[in-house]
């Protein structure tokens, strides 16, 4: 009976093309890219929205920017920047 570790054949370092292995994984690493969600509303809702969003698993709550004012009377603006994978 043969041992298995001798259907191996062995492999020296010389033989193996390490230059390119480092081009495959990068080339496979998704690129990066910033979006920003934008919630524009009254207070009550843009907090629920954040709270759903949190349930969801998508944004803790701290994530968001505080709630600003805007120029128009009882509406706040919050803003959450994510980095998300494109392909």
């Amino acid at each position: 009976m043969q041992l298995m570790s001798t259907n191996f054949l062995d492999i020296d370092d010389e033989q193996t093309n390490t230059k390119e292995f480092p081009h495959t994984v990068i080339s496979q690493i998704p690129e990066r890219e910033k979006i920003k969600h934008t919630l524009v509303g009254s207070t009550k809702a843009v907090m629920g929205t954040i709270r759903v969003l949190h349930q969801l698993g998508y944004a803790q709550i701290g994530d968001w920017s505080p709630l600003l004012p805007t120029e128009n009377p009882g509406e706040v603006i919050s803003i959450l920047i994510r980095s998300i994978s494109v392909q």
